[in-house]
């Protein structure tokens, strides 16, 4: 529509909320503001084929209480609810490989929470079906995959994007949901802050003989934390930091030479285990956008916030942008206010900002504490996890923490 009086063109919007990036944050916003009654498009990478294997592959998610909450509330929890796999306990050990862990201990049981068990383990396969089934089936939701973006530009009524083909696109407010090195940052002119870790996580999974009753183990040991989460079954899924010579070392192991290496840190406590799956791994850093928005434009998840994965909220605090961003989106519309004004988009920075920098520093001590060898720091932390085991209100407010029930919650995560 043209506007002569002030001389400036306005663009027909082909919908309000253009998202790039289809992981999991991407569609996750796309339902929660089409049930808003958003028109949204999400700009896939990946094609739909990429995304359909029903094999299991050995990639699952640590879903956070108030994860399940939104995920509930978007449609998609009911679809997954009899694959997922409630986490009843955490055990928190530190110790070296081959030797077990330190008498010295948190542990934390879901039976001391009132909301319930304190997150669900969730398999890859599931969860992208379940949201490329809900992405489809919503008419308020347009689909791109396979294709990716090349340029942004802030428009006198909303945002343009282009397509790799050369389409333009416009919207009210973009969204950059497109991961650590997000091209939706870059070219909005957001700078990052962080470093390298020199560490890799080596993910996989495993079948064992004995059950984990829905314990989630945390071993603490020199060169970098495992994670032995529970999945449906036998199973669990293993996250292991190690620093970057042997985790390559490990990647290339073929999968006897693997179980091999991986025994002494995982012990006998779940009886034999096999591998299940393929093996993947990736570099771990700590990556900040200094700014979560900028003209018509926010960042969630990763885009935003790359954190250490040694408490295992990189997704929730993800998922926690996503039910933010929604509130924000919704409540303005609802007072009649441009939904990415300048105005609008501050108090979703105000509102996240806090709460992932703090995240960020916690993740980034906890790793640096616990992944060394030294022995007065070792003995100090071993104390600490044995101070903290000792006293149950402390106890209590870090499994509120990790169950994602402290702060203020947005409405799709407050059940």
């Amino acid at each position: 529509m043209d506007n002569p009086a002030c001389g400036v063109i306005l663009r027909p919007m082909n919908t309000d909320i253009i998202i790039v990036g289809g992981g999991l944050n991407g569609p996750a916003l796309a339902l929660a503001a089409a049930q808003a009654g958003f028109t949204v498009t999400v700009i896939d990478s990946q094609p739909v084929p990429v995304h359909t294997d029903p094999a299991f592959d050995g990639r699952s998610y640590a879903l956070a209480l108030t994860s399940a909450r939104l995920l509930r509330g978007i449609g998609i929890w009911p679809v997954i609810a009899a694959n997922a796999q409630p986490m009843l306990e955490i055990k928190v050990t530190d110790g070296r490989a081959g030797e077990g862990p330190s008498p010295w201990m948190m542990h934390f049981d879901h039976a001391e929470i009132e909301e319930g068990p304190m997150g669900y383990l969730v398999e890859d396969r599931h969860l992208r079906r379940a949201f490329l089934d809900a992405l489809a089936a919503d008419n308020r939701i347009t689909h791109l995959a396979g294709q990716t973006v090349v340029a942004q530009t802030v428009t006198a009524g909303g945002v343009q994007v282009t397509l790799a083909n050369g389409e333009p696109l416009d919207a009210q407010l973009l969204v950059g949901s497109d991961g650590r090195k997000s091209g939706t940052a870059e070219r909005a002119g957001i700078k990052r802050t962080g470093w390298d870790y020199g560490q890799t996580a080596v993910v996989c999974a495993v079948a064992h003989d004995k059950p984990h009753s829905g314990i989630a183990h945390q071993f603490f040991m020199p060169a970098g934390p495992l994670a032995i989460l529970p999945l449906t079954e036998n199973r669990s899924s293993i996250v292991w930091s190690e620093r970057r010579a042997r985790a390559q070392e490990l990647v290339a192991m073929d999968d006897a030479a693997f179980l091999n290496a991986l025994k002494p840190a995982f012990g006998s406590f779940l009886g034999n285990i096999q591998l299940t799956g393929a093996r993947f791994s990736y570099p771990l850093n700590l990556t900040l956008a200094n700014s979560l928005i900028a003209g018509r434009m926010a960042l969630v998840g990763d885009a935003a916030h790359g954190i250490h994965p040694i408490a295992g909220q990189g997704l929730n605090a993800g998922l926690r942008d996503v039910a933010a961003l929604a509130d924000v989106l919704t409540t303005a519309r609802s007072r009649g206010e441009d939904i990415s004004s300048a105005q609008t988009l501050q108090r979703y920075q105000e509102w996240r900002r806090f709460d992932t920098a703090t995240l960020a520093l916690a993740t980034d001590t906890f790793n640096r504490l616990f992944s060394n060898d030294n022995p007065l720091i070792r003995a100090a932390r071993d104390m600490g996890m044995g101070l903290v085991n000792s006293a149950p209100r402390l106890r209590r407010g870090f499994m509120r923490q990790a169950a994602g029930l402290n702060g203020d919650l947005p409405s799709l995560m407050q059940g």
